[in-house]
């Protein structure tokens, strides 16, 4: 039996689709034009107007919007409607601290939660499940998202959050909870004390909905072995809502991107040449329905292939693959984007030398996050007492700025590698493609 949410907008003929994208997107680069001056500015350096802009044919006309653009216009530069309008904000962490900021109207927020209660239909949820969504709540998008797609398909949904795990077990064989929403490894971490506890046989789970970071097919069959479900990938980033950009269907070849609210396009990233379907490049998407905070050619430095074969499911919206790597340098560490510059801020600001590696690995399906700093002369000579307090003030600063714990090592002097070319401040033995 095929399950669709909005059956009529996930199995559209592709023509019919391209022509309501094409609407879309006209009315949304008039309507971005009018009310934001920062955006209109872009188009009139490039030399374009909403007159140019007849069809989804003529997207390429129009000028990207990256990371800095977001930081320039923090945090009102790129609101699509007047505050008295916005009902919410959620938000992710910034580059250097400063955070990524995204408004939604009260619209906004239904058009979300529809497209993730097209995700949580795709994983074979109705209004007979119970949904565990152990997503964090508050700014970041992940709970709020699956909550409101639960409300909406009709689950009972146990807004749980993050952590507590023992009170999630719990909940979780109580109330007999059908379908679980958090990232990957927070599953992997629940299997585990599931069965350190002596619960998985009392686990009544069908269906995972996982996102947030990165993870294999290897890890996916662990969890689906040790919690007795299938598990579903989910896509989505706070510039564009959050979770429900794209979900995997029953047929897992890829996630479908919901395309009456999101064109895709994937780009070279050095020549920002568009490329064909099928080959892999950086993930760029246009927002034609978000109106607080439309997003017009934004990219995500997300690296994938897109795929516009028919997928035997029904659904005719193109599929993306599991991102595939970075054309930057931000690392996606326990869900939350973590990136070099942050943790450099840290260090500088708290006396420490430019000279650090970080070090990035998954111990037990978890990732961990080491930072490798060299002394300076002053301090290698001090205690070992005085060398155990910097490192935990190092650990809190960076707690503070990142949202996660790092440890930290204080190293010798010139005890890290130096290199001729870049240095290699990042090394990553996750294996995650």
């Amino acid at each position: 039996m095929k399950r669709y949410y909005q059956p009529e907008i996930e199995t559209m003929p592709r023509e019919q689709l391209r022509a309501l994208q094409s609407e879309r997107l006209v009315k949304q680069v008039k309507r971005v034009w009018d009310a934001v001056p920062y955006y209109r500015k872009k188009m009139e350096d490039k030399g374009v107007t909403p007159e140019d802009i007849r069809g989804v044919e003529d997207l390429s006309k129009l000028p990207f919007l990256s990371k800095a653009d977001l930081r320039d216009a923090y945090p009102y530069g790129l609101l699509g409607k007047p505050l008295s309008e916005c009902v919410r904000i959620q938000s992710t962490s910034g580059t250097t601290g400063r955070r990524v900021v995204a408004f939604y109207t009260q619209h906004d927020i239904d058009l979300w939660e529809d497209c993730c209660a097209r995700a949580i239909t795709a994983a074979g949820g109705t209004d007979e499940d119970v949904c565990q969504v152990c997503y964090g709540y508050g700014l970041f998008t992940g709970g709020p998202g699956l909550n409101g797609g639960s409300h909406k398909v009709g689950c009972l949904t146990l807004p749980m959050s993050s952590g507590n795990t023992e009170r999630q077990l719990q909940f979780m064989t109580d109330l007999g909870a059908t379908i679980l929403c958090c990232t990957p490894s927070y599953a992997a971490y629940l299997a585990e004390s599931a069965i350190e506890a002596g619960m998985q046989d009392k686990l009544k789970l069908k269906a995972g909905i996982f996102g947030a970071e990165a993870w294999t097919e290897e890890m996916r069959h662990d969890i689906e072995a040790k919690l007795g479900l299938k598990a579903f990938d989910i896509y989505g980033l706070t510039e564009l809502s959050g979770p429900g950009v794209a979900f995997e269907c029953e047929e897992q070849g890829g996630m479908h991107i919901n395309e009456d609210h999101f064109i895709a396009e994937v780009i070279d990233p050095v020549t920002e040449e568009v490329l064909p379907y099928g080959s892999k490049g950086e993930l760029v998407f246009t927002a034609i329905t978000k109106e607080a905070f439309p997003m017009i050619r934004y990219r995500t430095r997300d690296i994938c292939v897109l795929n516009d074969a028919p997928c035997s499911c029904g659904r005719t919206h193109i599929r993306m693959s599991k991102p595939m790597g970075r054309s930057d340098d931000m690392l996606i560490i326990r869900g939350v984007n973590v990136f070099p510059s942050q943790i450099e801020t840290v260090l500088l600001n708290q006396g420490m030398p430019a000279n650090y590696q970080i070090l990035v690995d998954r111990v037990n399906n978890t990732d961990t996050l080491d930072v490798e700093v060299e002394m300076t002369s002053e301090i290698f000579s001090d205690t070992v007492a005085a060398i155990s307090k910097k490192e935990n003030d190092l650990v809190n600063a960076l707690r503070a700025m990142l949202g996660i714990t790092a440890r930290v090592h204080l190293v010798a002097p010139k005890s890290i590698t130096r290199s001729e070319g870049k240095a290699v401040r990042v090394i990553d033995k996750r294996k995650l493609y």
